[in-house]
């Protein structure tokens, strides 16, 4: 099962770190949260990602394509017959990953449901899962997968608490989603934005730039009763701000980082 991230928003509320850099690749202790994340789902298994690329897309290229001159020592000979010698750093980030990525071009402007839209050629697979670049839980993703398998509904997300602004999720006293509201005013259960879907779901999605997943879609699959909810009580942050970049970043260097569920 591929696990899709979108990447390409411009992550205006964190301006501070995203000028110069796309929202993925700002760091929790010197690697970017997209690693991080990659990261989680590895650790369970999951290891092809589709990369749904927008604003400064090429910087996240680059970043992968130079993945081992970044995490390793080595030595370089530079002339006509240029050649690099690879050497053992001295600590864990030279750990090699055998993650397979596709990075996938999706417009500048472009709203996150035709982003997907536009990635799902490169989904055959019956599932997919599916996050944001931005937001490290320690949810367990095999549990999240085989509870999206049992139900047999077309959608799966993963509901967890936290203060409002992002979307909130009316549950019918079990776990069907009757209402997906986008952005409610107070604090409820959210989405907490890990998703698992049937190829069924691209339906939902018209061919619209515009197109915001998290509305007219998510709404349409709730009323359709093919929308259930995983319930995650345990931790779950997004990096939407400066605040919570700092946050990040503290609870990692405090040994207190509870997404870190990788050895």
């Amino acid at each position: 099962m591929k696990v899709m991230i979108l990447c390409g928003g411009q992550g205006t509320r964190l301006r501070e770190e995203t000028e110069f850099r796309p929202k993925p690749l700002v760091e929790i202790a010197g690697r970017p949260i997209i690693w991080h994340i990659m990261k989680m789902y590895a650790v369970h298994g999951f290891k092809q990602f589709v990369l749904c690329l927008g604003y400064k897309g090429w910087l996240i290229k680059e970043y992968f394509l130079n993945y081992k001159a970044y995490n390793n020592d080595f030595t370089l000979q530079l002339g006509f017959d240029r050649a690099v010698e690879y050497h053992t750093a001295s600590d864990s980030r030279a750990s090699p990953e055998d993650w397979r990525i596709t990075f996938v071009e999706t417009g500048l402007n472009t709203m996150t449901g035709y982003r997907v839209k536009q990635a799902a050629r490169y989904i055959q697979e019956d599932d997919f899962m599916l996050t944001y670049g931005d937001g490290v839980s320690d949810v367990n993703v095999g549990e999240l997968v085989r509870f999206h398998c049992e139900h047999g509904k077309i959608g799966t997300v993963t509901a967890v608490a936290t203060p409002g602004r992002f979307g909130e999720l009316g549950l019918d006293g079990g776990l069907q989603v009757h209402r997906f509201a986008e952005k409610p005013s107070g604090g409820s259960i959210i989405s907490g934005g890990f998703f698992v879907f049937k190829r069924a779901f691209i339906d939902y999605l018209p061919d619209d730039p515009d197109c915001v997943m998290e509305k007219a879609p998510m709404e349409k699959l709730s009323e359709d009763g093919q929308l259930m909810a995983y319930r995650h009580p345990g931790f779950w942050q997004a990096m939407d701000t400066y605040r919570e970049f700092v946050y990040l970043n503290d609870l990692w260097d405090k040994g207190a980082a509870p997404w870190k569920t990788w050895k």
